[in-house]
């Protein structure tokens, strides 16, 4: 069974049936004496809905190159050589090439190089400060998850539990498999590649060849929400979110447990009501890690000892980023919060951009940054939520977070459009 979302990533699934009506997102609920800033008044029954046009801009995105993945082609011979290198390009005006499908790609930069990937299978090399094409592999892979970068390595992962690595040079290094679906990016860190894949496991690779270290294996409920949760890894420790409400601690040495601890529990009479799964990456610094769960809760822990530090009622399926002393967390609904990451007391709520389906949202200096459905990147000032600017991109959705880029921001579509924009 899948049951579509909202979100254009997100799906429920159950074994043994095909289709199911849509379910509507879970609304926030903070449980604090503290008083949030509403920077956008929130819709009512009485009122119009919230218009996120209707703001007074206090900065501005400049453009400083766009290219779409779907308008790069190559004209060398791919049938003896799949790796195309500069003096080969070419442009045309239309193919496939760009469409994500429902995939969660994010660029990834690696040794001054910037990397870029679609579902199609297309891995590419450009130049960062102009978007100029290098190279371009096809894989030969549905790429579900990626990119991950590390120790000269670039890496996805595919929908039948591919996972392939390449060098610098477009060179395939080696190509390994796991059990399933790889939605999440694969991680580098040290001499590991660690990949998780959608059945619930996470795999421990050996970087220098592919194979496996470790395995990591977690109970999966019946029914669960098709999500690219990922893992976070620091210090030698890999925090990953599972179905359930549960947050772990895994030694990325060996793969085995360090912590285990609950951010939700399930709760309901059906099992679509009882569905808690934290499908984001946890975020983590020196002191806390956090994480939010759909149709559950957000919260922050002890990042040694696992001890829950505060929690409130909270649905997301969107994620979350952690910077300095705040929290910045996007709901089911769309809207974003700012919360304390010590005691879980709200700053500012902005409820303005609340039915566009927002991704992630990404700090860039003062400001925070998220993509939405309609293609539109809008920036938030981090003192009070407001909006500040925005950039329409090319009207398809920006379903993953975007990442800095040489002082700026690079986002990418579902059409395959890479945007490199500065916030002044």
């Amino acid at each position: 069974m899948k049951i579509r979302h909202a979100a254009p990533a997100l799906l429920i699934l159950l074994a043994g049936c095909s289709s199911t009506p849509d379910q509507d997102s879970t609304d926030l609920k903070i449980s604090t004496t503290e008083k949030p800033v509403v920077a956008a008044k929130a819709a009512t029954e009485s009122e119009a809905a919230p218009d996120p046009s209707n703001f007074k801009p206090s900065a501005a995105f400049t453009l400083r190159w766009r290219r779409n993945i779907g308008n790069i082609g190559f004209s060398t011979d791919q049938s003896t050589n799949p790796i195309v290198h500069p003096g080969q390009v070419r442009w045309r005006m239309k193919n496939d090439y760009g469409d994500m499908g429902n995939s969660i790609l994010r660029p990834v930069v690696l040794n001054g190089s910037l990397y870029a990937a679609n579902a199609k299978g297309k891995i590419l090399r450009l130049k960062p400060d102009s978007g100029e094409p290098q190279w371009r592999v096809d894989s030969g892979i549905t790429i579900t998850g990626g990119l991950g970068a590390g120790n000269g390595l670039i890496l996805a992962g595919g929908e039948k539990g591919e996972v392939v690595a390449y060098d610098e040079s477009g060179k395939l290094r080696w190509q390994a498999k796991v059990s399933s679906e790889v939605l999440g990016t694969p991680q580098v860190a040290g001499e590991i590649v660690v990949v998780r894949s959608g059945d619930g496991r996470i795999a421990g690779l050996n970087i220098a060849n592919g194979k496996r270290k470790w395995l990591y294996e977690h109970a999966m409920p019946a029914l669960v929400v098709r999500s690219s949760a990922g893992v976070t890894i620091r210090n030698g420790t890999i925090f990953a979110g599972f179905a359930g409400g549960k947050l772990a601690a895994i030694d990325l040495a060996s793969g085995n447990l360090k912590w285990e601890a609950a951010l939700s529990e399930p709760r309901g009479n059906t099992e679509l009501e009882r569905i808690s799964d934290i499908t984001s990456a946890p975020q983590v610094d020196n002191e806390v890690v956090c994480a939010a769960s759909f149709q559950g809760q957000v919260g922050c822990f002890n990042v040694s000892q696992g001890g829950k530090l505060w929690a409130h009622e909270f649905s997301s399926d969107k994620g979350l980023t952690l910077s300095g002393k705040y929290l910045y967390a996007v709901n089911a609904s769309g809207e974003v919060f700012a919360m304390s990451k010590s005691t879980g007391s709200s700053a500012w709520k902005n409820a303005q951009l609340g039915t566009l389906h927002t991704a992630a949202p990404v700090v860039l200096g003062d400001f925070l940054i998220v993509g939405e459905k309609e293609g539109y990147l809008y920036a938030l000032r981090r003192e009070d939520g407001s909006i500040a600017a925005r950039f329409r991109t090319d009207g398809s959705p920006i379903q993953g977070a975007s990442i800095e880029l040489n002082g700026g921001l690079l986002a990418q579509t579902r059409k395959g459009g890479l945007y490199s924009v500065t916030l002044h």
